[in-house]
């Protein structure tokens, strides 16, 4: 049976693993790049594009998505100051943060969580971005493990708390389904 100690240690062990994946220039550079991307820009980006392509009914998923985002804010501040859980890379020396955190704790990803709600609510609306959005998602929950700010188990758990956030905000806007 797994115990508690047992996971810990697992989970450290990956993370020290991935992080070694940054020696190699090329990713190091795409994870950045990705992180980077997920700090905001492209969410804002996108919100800006809908309304240029749809006038006012983009201005509507650019309000759904907006509320989306500062609501996933809250909950994801909230956590953190809640659980307090240390990052990786303040953890153990090994673990190099590649990138530098825009926060001091680690448990949710706030990166993953709005990648996650942003995409989900975004396909709801634009089911063709799910080509793009469902990979950027991806690449921004694994950027956070390989650069060193996070344990896979924020990452997952980022995406659970995103996805039901962005369920129930599809429930509250009538005429949004990711099933449509």
């Amino acid at each position: 049976m797994l115990t508690r100690t047992t996971l810990v240690q697992r989970e450290h062990h990956w993370c020290l693993q991935i992080n070694t994946w940054c020696e190699s220039n090329a990713v190091r550079a795409y994870f950045k790049a990705v992180s980077r991307l997920g700090d905001g820009a492209i969410w804002y980006t996108l919100m800006a594009l809908v309304i240029l392509a749809d006038g006012w009914d983009g201005l509507g998923v650019s309000a759904h998505l907006a509320a989306t985002g500062c609501t996933a804010l809250f909950m994801y501040r909230r956590l953190k100051r809640w659980t307090r859980r240390a990052r990786p890379c303040n953890k153990d020396a090994r673990i190099r943060a590649w990138v530098a955190p825009l926060d001091e704790f680690s448990f949710p990803s706030g990166h993953t969580l709005h990648a996650v709600a942003f995409s989900l609510v975004a396909i709801a609306h634009y089911p063709v971005l799910a080509w793009v959005l469902v990979p950027f998602a991806a690449s921004v929950g694994a950027s956070r493990v390989v650069l060193g700010v996070h344990y896979p188990s924020d990452v997952i758990a980022a995406t659970a708390i995103g996805s039901a956030l962005a369920g129930v905000s599809l429930w509250l806007v009538p005429g949004a389904s990711l099933f449509s």
